[in-house]
């Protein structure tokens, strides 16, 4: 910056030359009227109206003038400065209108459109069937009885009467819990639910039990590792096999609609003596072709065990085998979908797919 000049003519310096100014206000005019965009109106004020300026720098110039030329030079540049300030001030107001309408546009919103909405899920078959066949022994009279999917292995082997050395008790076969001699397994069956009901509860007892199972079985096309059963025990004075056969041809009709035709073969299993495994006719070939794929040209399909309860068992849970009579019945609730829908494969079943889940509807 120049020092202190008594002599100095302002006109002479070449930033507050009359023209230079004139210039430097066109440029800037030029340069506020082509920004088209708030961007680049900035960075044209930052040009034309920053400290490095053409009109900046002239306003530093007029400190170093003798108080004779300030006033002259003061209103020259501050008049400059000001024209090119309403410039700007001008064009930022339209572009800044610009843009409000076009956000009008661009983000309009139509109130009366439908939104879109996410696709919904479906109840998983296994769940629709368990409340199916909840309903149908609640229609009976029955209770609905559940326990630890976690069970003692007295309940879930001894109280049922499994010798020390069944096969059942094998890892091979049940999952047990570590340590291995915590007597903790993940439970093979729902029985243990009828063991703890008979402890529990007053006789008579009617109770139906669905719930999860775990078996050391590989994923295939027929078998799971976890899969669901539903078992149902009787207790009372008098009951017999024809209680037995009764039930279970009116929870088939329930279930798999009227008309189905059962058969009872002889059986074996520790906790009922006798024992028998519950057939129906197979609904797709009613026994006729003997290359039916769902009965394997038999006739008939297998479903479940059944029996009259084992008075070791009864005895197990306190209750007087020469007073009582029971019947027990197990069938897995997995077998059930697949006989009743013609569910070919297991992997349909847990592999968790919504489009296998949503054929089914509200109700199977």
């Amino acid at each position: 910056m120049s020092g202190p000049n008594t002599s100095y003519d302002p006109v002479e310096v070449a930033a507050l030359d009359p023209a230079a100014i004139d210039a430097a206000v066109e440029q800037a005019l030029a340069a506020a009227a082509a920004a088209s965009t708030l961007e680049e109106l900035k960075a044209a004020r930052g040009a034309h109206q920053g400290d490095k300026s053409p009109l900046a720098l002239a306003n530093r110039e007029i400190g170093a003038l003798p108080p004779s030329a300030k006033a002259e030079a003061g209103k020259r540049v501050g008049g400059a400065r000001g024209r090119v300030g309403q410039a700007f001030a001008a064009r930022q107001a339209e572009l800044e209108a610009e843009r409000d309408e076009r956000i009008l546009v661009e983000e309009r919103l139509d109130m009366t459109v439908v939104p879109p909405r996410r696709p919904l899920g479906a109840r998983h078959p296994i769940s629709l069937t368990i409340e199916r066949i909840e309903e149908i022994f609640t229609g009976l009279g029955w209770e609905i009885a559940e326990g630890p999917e976690v069970e003692a292995e007295w309940f879930n082997f001894d109280s049922l009467n499994f010798g020390p050395d069944h096969p059942a008790r094998a890892m091979q076969d049940t999952f047990f819990l570590q340590p291995a001699d915590a007597g903790l397994v993940m439970r093979t069956h729902t029985s243990p639910v009828q063991s703890r009901a008979m402890l529990e509860r007053q006789l008579p007892l009617f109770i139906a039990c669905p719930g999860k199972v775990f078996r050391t079985d590989d994923l295939d096309a027929t078998h799971t590792p976890v899969f669901h059963q539903i078992e149902g025990l009787a207790v009372a004075e008098g009951l017999t096999m024809a209680n037995l056969k009764g039930t279970l041809d009116r929870f088939a009709a329930e279930l798999f609609g009227p008309g189905v035709t059962t058969r009872l073969r002889p059986s074996f299993f520790p906790f009922t003596e006798p024992s028998a495994e519950m057939d129906f006719k197979c609904p797709i070939c009613l026994g006729q072709d003997s290359g039916c794929r769902v009965c394997g040209g038999t006739g008939w399909i297998e479903w479940g065990g059944c029996g009259m309860v084992n008075r070791n068992v009864l005895a197990a849970a306190g209750i007087d085998p020469d007073r009582y009579t029971g019947f027990a019945f197990g069938m897995g609730i997995e077998r059930a979908v697949m006989l009743r829908h013609g569910v070919a494969d297991m992997f349909d079943i847990v592999e968790g797919d919504v489009r296998f889940s949503q054929q089914f509807g509200m109700e199977i």
